[in-house]
């Protein structure tokens, strides 16, 4: 696995919340993507492909673009 890119809302070491600061800049991206996904998704709704497997290459293929988006910031910026 990547990086997670750390924090994706960074607060005060003083403000963190039960020793944690939350959902990691991984996990918002995927979020992100998997939002995207859905709202685009006629493949499930049209074929009746809604059952665990479907939902896990949805999720898979959500943190596969979050490792994208990771790494790309990690380019020089042109």
């Amino acid at each position: 696995m990547s990086d997670d890119g750390g924090p994706a809302f960074p607060v005060a070491e003083s403000d963190k919340l039960y020793g944690s600061y939350g959902m990691t800049l991984r996990d918002w991206f995927a979020g992100q993507a998997l939002a995207g996904d859905i709202s685009a998704d006629d493949v499930g709704t049209v074929t009746g492909l809604r059952s665990k497997e479907y939902a896990a290459m949805i999720a898979a293929r959500a943190y596969q673009m979050a490792d994208a988006m990771l790494e790309a910031r990690k380019e020089p910026k042109a």
